[in-house]
């Protein structure tokens, strides 16, 4: 015991408030709440959260900064991305349907009945 009482009052290990580096571990959780809470934020404004689901299908189409599109499909655990060029593609094949542009921008595709 005369151990314990000898150094608890000693200055020296006791550093209290002025240890610089006591504040930096609470500004290291704090970055990882705001981290996962800005993910969760994103992945619900955007529903994403059919990509975490086995059984669901989704695509997404996105356009990078110098315009060439990419198509990501999800079907099950699958992922597939296919890049488009404006190539032109020869051979031979069937008409499956009409795309129109709308005046806001959207398109539409309207496939042909059989």
């Amino acid at each position: 015991m005369k151990y314990l009482k000898k150094n608890i009052g000693h200055p020296s290990n006791d550093l209290g408030d002025n240890d610089p580096m006591s504040g930096v571990a609470n500004l290291f959780d704090l970055g990882l709440v705001f981290i996962v809470g800005l993910i969760l934020t994103i992945f619900s404004a955007f529903h994403l959260s059919d990509l975490f689901n086995e059984n669901s299908e989704i695509t997404i189409m996105k356009k990078d900064s110098r315009g060439e599109l990419e198509i990501i499909t999800k079907k099950g655990k699958k992922i597939k991305a296919i890049k488009i060029t404006k190539d032109k593609a020869i051979g031979r094949g069937e008409r499956l349907g009409t795309a129109y542009r709308l005046e806001d921008g959207s398109m539409v595709y309207v496939p042909e009945v059989e």
